[in-house]
């Protein structure tokens, strides 16, 4: 990993170098201090899907469908990641992508890019209900400034994350962190990095995250319209040391997806933020 400059903290994931993408320290898991968290992974992945749709002149698709399967730990170590067309047709652009450290694959997603269009005329059923909103706007720093991820659950908003270890129900408020140093981050790239926090809003309860989730999903009709969105938790289950979580996606104007995790027990490592730890991304 390239040294960090002590004078000019470098706010991202990643810094691009020869070898490929080497880890900054905010990328580092709570569950290991040589453990990628998967929203560094994930946003890495986005990044080489979008890039590949760009390389084909495909401008204007919706990332309709994205999973991720985080099958071997990412270490902080050099990163790389490509992404290739598995089939392209006018309204649809099916791709596949990996990242890869020493050799091997470590996590891999794919996606479905769609063409959007006119809206269908005729009316559907949706779930009934209030629908997420972000946070009291005094909470919140100007658009564009980064900040401590904010929760809600039991307790009101807050950045303490001591005052969410409850088992109410967890959203989240957050301003995606560039993937790469010196690049903005995308609205997709975005969507895709902090879907991983669907693990934290899922899965926190009164003693802990004690769940470590093996897969993203996110499903979109639409782009978030910047880098700032939530996640609110719509449904919890478990058996057997095996739990799915699946949580509401929104943005300023409103809901545009679901994310859901699989996850398994992992109470020999539970992250305790009871003490009020602040996660670097999310477990």
């Amino acid at each position: 990993m390239l040294p960090v400059d002590e004078n000019t903290f470098q706010f991202a994931w990643f810094q691009l170098s020869e070898a490929g993408f080497d880890p900054l320290p905010l990328a580092q898991s709570l569950w290991r201090d040589d453990q990628m968290h998967g929203v560094a992974v994930s946003g890495l992945l986005a990044r080489a899907l979008e890039h590949a749709v760009i390389d084909a002149g495909r401008t204007g698709l919706v990332p309709a469908r994205y999973h991720v399967d985080l099958f071997r730990p990412a270490r902080m170590t050099t990163t790389t990641a490509s992404a290739r067309i598995v089939r392209e047709g006018p309204r649809l652009v099916l791709l596949d992508a990996v990242v890869e450290q020493d050799g091997e694959v470590v996590a891999r997603a794919g996606a479905t890019f769609l063409a959007s269009s006119a809206a269908a005329p005729g009316q559907v059923w949706s779930a009934p209900g209030e629908r997420p909103t972000p946070p009291p706007a005094a909470l919140l720093p100007e658009p564009g400034e980064h900040h401590v991820p904010i929760f809600a659950s039991a307790a009101p908003w807050s950045d303490s994350f001591g005052d969410h270890q409850n088992a109410g129900r967890h959203q989240t408020w957050q301003t995606a962190i560039p993937i790469v140093y010196g690049e903005e981050c995308t609205p997709f790239q975005a969507v895709a990095s902090i879907a991983d926090a669907t693990s934290m809003v899922t899965n926190w309860g009164d003693r802990g995250v004690e769940h470590i989730n093996t897969d993203i999903d996110l499903a979109l009709c639409r782009l978030p319209d910047s880098s700032r969105l939530g996640l609110r938790a719509t449904d919890h289950v478990a058996a057997d040391g095996i739990a799915v979580g699946t949580a509401e996606v929104f943005d300023s104007t409103g809901p545009i997806g679901t994310a859901t995790v699989t996850s398994l027990a992992n109470t020999r490592r539970t992250v305790d933020l009871s003490a009020g730890v602040e996660p670097r991304g999310t477990a």
